[in-house]
């Protein structure tokens, strides 16, 4: 970006139309190192020439190229600045701190300002000032050229070489005017505007330095000018003065006179404005609609406003501030911004530390909306605010730091400190000193930290003036700020910053032009650049000597990166050739590259190796004896970049069994071979019976794990086999197991030596991997045929097999139960081996995996497969191993209902199940009578049992399906009915004389378990917990009783430590627990909703009460309605009125007059009525002097307020669950929200909390003092 506007733009320069290009680019090429030299005039010596003579030890000065600049001469030219935010710039020691490898994710900014210090301008600010008593600068404006004024009311012109061009003004004037308190440049750069401390206005040719006008009466007299600023049409500016007026300047030219009217658009009577921002479009966008209506910002001390200045004046929008401090300056700034595919006008403002953003958009209709957008929030003080391009704001805050700010992220990209600059502040203007000081103190406030005179910003360049110099801030482009970092030999940064340029991601970017892929290799080019020069630096400073882990930590910092930015540039070819070959003349740093390595190949990011890379990683890895790294980097790499004689050879040596199996099936599709190997060293000790060693066990699991992989279509240890090859795996692998003999036969190897050898190493786990197999065969011919032939051979190997222990053959039985109890079974198996899986099932005398037996000879019956067998035999074996749901499944196939109800009492799991099961029975259809009344018989039976087990379910059976057994049912309870009544009577004697541990026994034998904790409560809790908690079947009732007392930790707690449950397994347990987590749970949500929603409805009520309470009252004239005067009938004199509801209003002398001259005043609690009209209502009153409004309060207020907090105080008691002291605290907070007026005592809100005795309808008046 240059400094004056894009190249190949024209500019107006002349009032006669010459268009001559005024393309500002500074780059190094063009640096003269010579002054330019102003001609010579008639009269010599003029302040021109005295200004332009360099003192003997002074160099010439330009400007520096601000867009594109070497770093030769950037110490030279440029100013060192002390950054905060950024590793560009900063004290040297940060230079020198070892710098580590940062996170790819790490957002790296690098320097994103350029600073420059303009020597030449500040040179001969500083002669001028010396020299010839010019006076200190005290304002600055950037076009094409340079505009700053003095304090002795000269403007000096400078041109883009630093050049002084032209002194506009005298002493003489100076003297007359004061300093200049404002610039303004037109768009074309051929007039200037000045203002001035004594409150003139001047207008100058800055094609040749002529006064064109001196404006006097441009507003009212004894006011400095605090702004002055052209709009983009040259014929009108806009002007703000030390009153906090603004007027418009029209100028006008008529028969060669020309003239200036002076229109007023904002009078600081309503609140001073302080700051003004005409929109000026860019060159670009001096078409856009928008620009036809000469939008106008100003910025007073309480609000935002937006005006348009044609075609008429017209008020577009207003915008208060938040609360800030009352000594924050107002900020404005216009940028044209692209959003959403459109390019509209976006205003930037502030006062404080949050930035606002309002963007302008003109409808089709022509109608104008502003629209608001995200706030901007920050930690600081902001005294100045720029648009540096459409994205970046830079700020500077009340500590003189410059802040870089990205809006879309807002993200702070730098911060540098300014302290050095000394900005010059406005504050004699803004106190208006040069004409007395005549200004409020508000204005005076905010002017302490005025600087807008001091900031300029023009096409990309922010201006900066400085008690003796003037600064220039332009955004770095994207090579310079890489750069930087380079030169501080911040590699990692550096590339860091140059991979968010490659994605895009980068923040206040500069110099990148292009589509993407165009982009992307010019970075990609200078980012293999940085990584030649980084590995070229890691050697340079590799310390020589010292310990072997200082120079591994060296690497290790230096190594990844380059690893890492190799692979995202997709530069493998950069990375195994050119780097690796200058890393590995350093022994250390090639074994960090090698290592380096795994942890990029077991991500997939790196799959393929050059051959000699894999060379050397093997013999790397092999001597350092990194073996499960080098496995793990094996199963991860193409095979085709592996010498795979060598690879296997490496594997086989070290065990590396995972590797050595994925280069068999990848290499050369080989799924065989692995498995004969590791079958080799499995086989033999199984055979001898040896016991297997760690490792050996590891290959066993190793094997299984990878039959299970081939047989289901899956690559061991990762991945999918092909398409094209699981088939063909599949039957290679069942063809292996079942082979009858292996390949190196022996004399002593039995049949099928493969599977024996899986059954004995892991019968269990080779069976569920069968299993698994199996599920997949659905019409698969061929694979039903294997599965037939293999569980011929299990059962050909293991029964009858003394080999196999009994738990192994009772696995397979129930591995053949479950294949047999499928829907879609195939398999065959004849009848004298069922009946051996029978009897396994069956078994009594094995209790282990009792449910699963069950569950899978179940499963045998509901499909059908035993029907041909002896029922009377199995329903034998079933209750001899007490499967009661296999016997209810039989007796229900014979019809034997009655039985069942046997079968549901003995089932400890599903006793309680069997009132639903009665239930169902007898209600339903499909039963015949006799079925039904041998299941009625057999619950008259067990009915005590019954009892005992639920008395609720119980009396529902029977009041729904024995109502004629009611009495025959109450006989056989007669006996227990005489025990539970005669301890009932010896309970009741036991509580009358307070024996509490007599009496919780009673009750706890009657059954009554809540009575009897709850006596045991009131003597102590925790005492008696592990009195109660013996009982089991007890334990639940008193526990959900428990939970509503003590803490829920503190029942599981001592349940733990309960030497009862404590020898006992946890499953006894389960139920308990989980019970009382469901009860706890049930608990804490009720709780919390009904604290929901007593929160809401008390919220809600509070609100409306406080809305008619705080209500006010609009009397509808402003006079008494008895003596018909004024309410304030003297101004001295401070008298009470009251305002009643219905508006009318009266003097309260008035109305004790008139009330039959009774003399009761306020304090006598006189109830006043309303003698304009029938209503009675009570008026608030107050004093007619506002700061004596708390001293009198009508007694009407005082009744309503009273009767209000009474029902506050009934409201709040109805909830049990606020406390009292909390309810004092509630009513408190009420009483002063709710008025000012009325303060009643902490002792009136106590005794209004319990005034409420008796119907809560019903509020008793309590007196009480009002004061």
């Amino acid at each position: 970006m240059d400094w004056a506007a894009v190249p190949g733009r024209s500019f107006r320069c002349d009032t006669e139309n010459t268009l001559c290009s005024l393309i500002f680019c500074f780059h190094s090429s063009q640096i003269d190192d010579k002054e330019f030299d102003i001609p010579q005039v008639d009269t010599p010596p003029t302040l021109e020439s005295i200004l332009n003579e360099l003192e003997d030890e002074e160099e010439p000065f330009v400007l520096e190229d601000t867009c594109v600049l070497s770093t030769d001469n950037m110490d030279a030219h440029s100013c060192e600045t002390s950054s905060l935010a950024s590793s560009d710039s900063g004290d040297p020691a940060h230079l020198k701190r070892k710098r580590k490898t940062v996170d790819l994710n790490t957002t790296v900014h690098g320097s994103v300002l350029r600073h420059n210090l303009l020597k030449g301008i500040s040179a001969q600010i500083v002669s001028a000032a010396d020299k010839v008593d010019a006076g200190l600068p005290t304002a600055i404006t950037v076009s094409s050229v340079i505009a700053v004024g003095t304090s002795h009311g000269l403007a000096l012109v400078f041109d883009t070489n630093q050049a002084l061009r032209l002194c506009l003004g005298t002493k003489t004037t100076g003297a007359e005017f004061g300093a200049v308190s404002a610039l303004s440049i037109n768009h074309d750069c051929s007039r200037l505007l000045c203002g001035f401390a004594n409150g003139q206005i001047t207008m100058w040719d800055l094609a040749n330095g002529k006064l064109l006008r001196t404006i006097t009466d441009a507003h009212p007299p004894g006011t400095a000018i605090l702004h002055v600023k052209f709009t983009d049409d040259p014929t009108l500016a806009v002007c703000n003065d030390s009153g906090g007026s603004v007027f418009e300047l029209a100028f006008r030219r008529m028969m060669g006179m020309r003239s200036c009217d002076s229109r007023c658009l904002f009078s600081g009577s309503k609140g001073e404005v302080c700051c003004i921002e005409p929109l000026r479009a860019p060159p670009d966008f001096r078409d856009h609609p928008i620009t036809h209506h000469s939008l106008l910002a100003m910025a007073s001390l309480t609000k935002i406003l937006v005006i348009g200045l044609k075609p008429s004046l017209k008020v577009w929008m207003t915008f208060p501030y938040n609360k800030s401090d009352p000594s924050s300056v107002p900020q404005l700034a216009w940028h044209f911004v692209p959003v959403q595919k459109t390019v509209n006008p976006v205003l930037a403002f502030c006062k404080g530390d949050i930035v606002h953003f309002l963007l302008v958009k003109k409808e089709e209709s022509g109608a104008i909306h502003v629209i608001k957008q995200r706030q901007l929030h920050l930690s600081c003080d902001i005294i100045s605010l720029s648009w540096i391009n459409s994205s970046t704001l830079v700020l500077v805050d009340s500590r003189e730091k410059l802040l870089v700010v990205d809006r879309p992220s807002q993200e702070v990209l730098e911060t540098l400190d300014l302290e050095q600059v000394q900005l010059v502040y406005n504050s004699r203007h803004f106190k208006s000193l040069a004409t007395g000081g005549n200004v409020s103190q508000a204005l005076a406030l905010v002017g302490e930290k005025a600087c807008y005179q001091s900031v300029s910003s023009y096409a990309g360049q922010i201006v900066y003036l400085g008690t003796k110099s003037a600064h220039i801030m332009t955004l770095r482009n994207w090579r310079e700020r890489i750069d930087c970092l380079l030169k501080q030999d911040h590699f990692v940064e550096a590339l860091s910053l140059s991979w968010s340029f490659h994605e895009g991601t980068a923040k206040a970017v500069v110099g990148l032009f292009g589509d993407t892929v165009k982009r992307k290799g010019v970075i990609s080019d200078k980012m293999v650049e940085i990584l030649c020069k980084f590995a070229e630096y890691a050697l340079k400073k590799c310390p020589e000597q010292g310990k072997i882990q200082v120079m591994e930590q060296h690497f290790q910092d230096v190594v990844p990166v380059l690893v890492d930015y190799c692979l995202l540039l997709q530069r493998a070819d950069l990375l195994f050739n050119q780097l690796y070959d200058r890393l590995v003349e350093n022994m250390v740093a090639k074994g960090v590259f090698l290592e380096a390595l795994e942890s990029y190949i077991v991500v997939d990011r790196l799959g393929h190796l050059t051959t000699p890379i894999m060379r050397d990683l093997l013999a790397h890895y092999h001597d350092n004896g990194m073996m499960d790294s080098l496995e793990r980097c094996i199963v991860h790499l193409d095979v085709t970049s592996l010498d795979i004689q060598q690879v296997v050879q490496v594997c086989w040596e070290n065990q590396l069994y995972d590797a050595m199996i994925y280069i068999f099936n990848s290499g050369i599709n080989d799924y065989l071979t692995p498995m004969e190997k590791l079958f080799a060293v499995i086989g033999p000790p199984l055979r001898e019976g040896r016991s297997l060693t760690d490792e050996e066990v590891v290959i066993g699991n190793k094997l299984l794990v990878y039959i299970s992989c081939c047989l289901a279509g899956r690559a061991y240890p990762l991945g999918d086999i092909p398409e094209d090859l699981v088939v063909q795996v599949k039957n290679q692998v069942f063809e292996f197991l079942i082979r009858l003999h292996s390949a190196d036969l022996s004399e002593e190897e039995e049949v099928f030596p493969f599977i024996r050898t899986l059954l004995h190493f892991d019968t269990r786990e080779f069976l569920n991997v069968l299993a698994m197999t199996f599920e997949d065969f659905k019409n698969d011919k061929q694979a039903l045929e294997y599965q037939q032939r293999i569980v011929d051979i299990l059962l050909q190997v293991m029964v009858d097999n003394p080999d196999f222990i009994p738990s192994q053959v009772g696995g397979l039985f129930t591995f053949l139960a479950r294949q047999l109890a499928k829907p879609d079974n195939t398999l065959f198996v004849n009848r004298n081996l069922f009946d051996q899986v029978l009897e396994f099932l069956c078994c009594p005398d094995d209790d282990s995996r009792h449910t699963e037996r069950q569950q899978v000879l179940l499963e045998l019956l509901q499909v059908g497969t035993v029907v041909q067998f002896n029922e009377g035999r199995l329903l034998a074996l079933a209750e001899k191993a007490k499967f009661y749901q296999i016997c209810e499944f039989l007796y229900e196939k014979q019809h034997l209902y009655d039985r069942i109800i046997d079968c549901y009492l003995r089932d400890p799991l599903r006793k309680v199940e069997i009132f639903s099961f009665i239930h169902n029975l007898l209600s339903m259809p499909g039963y015949s009578p006799e079925e039904k009344q041998t299941v009625k018989d057999k619950v008259l039976q067990h009915i005590q049992e019954l009892v005992t087990l639920d008395p609720c379910k119980s009396a529902d059976i029977v009041l729904l399906h024995f109502t004629q057994e009611v009495q025959q049912i109450i006989s056989g309870l007669q006996v227990k009915l005489k025990v539970v009544k005669y301890l009932k009577l010896l309970a009741q004697t036991t509580e009358k004389y307070h024996h509490s541990e007599a009496t919780a026994y009673l009750l706890e034998k009657k059954g009554d378990i809540d009575g009897a904790f709850s006596v045991l409560l009131e003597v102590d809790t925790q005492d008696t917990l592990h009195t109660l908690y013996n009982p089991l079947e007890l334990t639940m009732k008193v526990l959900n009783c428990m939970s509503s007392f003590i803490s829920l930790p503190a029942i599981i707690q001592r349940i733990l430590q309960d030497p009862v449950y404590g020898t006992g397994k946890l499953a006894e347990l389960q139920g308990l627990i989980l019970g009382m987590m469901d009860s706890f749970n049930y608990e804490q949500i009720l709780l919390e909703t009904t604290t929901n929603l007593l929160n809401h409805d008390l919220h809600w009520s509070l609100a409306h009460l406080r809305a008619a309470v705080t209500r006010g009252l609009h009397p509808r004239q402003d006079y008494c309605n008895i003596c018909l005067q004024q309410y304030k009938r003297r101004q001295d004199s401070v008298e009470e009125i009251i305002v009643f509801i219905c508006g009318h209003l009266y003097h309260v002398q008035c109305l004790q007059q008139k009330d039959s001259g009774c003399g009761i005043s306020l304090a006598a609690h006189q109830q006043w009525n309303c003698f304009k009209c029938s209503s009675s209502h009570g008026g608030r009153g107050g004093p007619s002097i506002e700061p004596n409004r708390e001293c009198s309060t009508s007694l009407a207020q005082v009744s309503i307020f009273v009767y209000d907090l009474f029902f506050y105080a009934s409201f709040i008691d109805s909830f049990q669950y606020v406390k009292p002291t909390d309810r004092h605290t509630i009513l408190q907070s009420i009483l002063l929200t709710t008025t000012k007026q009325v303060f009643l005592p902490f002792s009136f809100i106590h005794s209004c909390s319990y005034a409420n005795s008796g119907s809560r309808g019903m509020l008793e008046p309590i007196p009480a003092h009002i004061g």
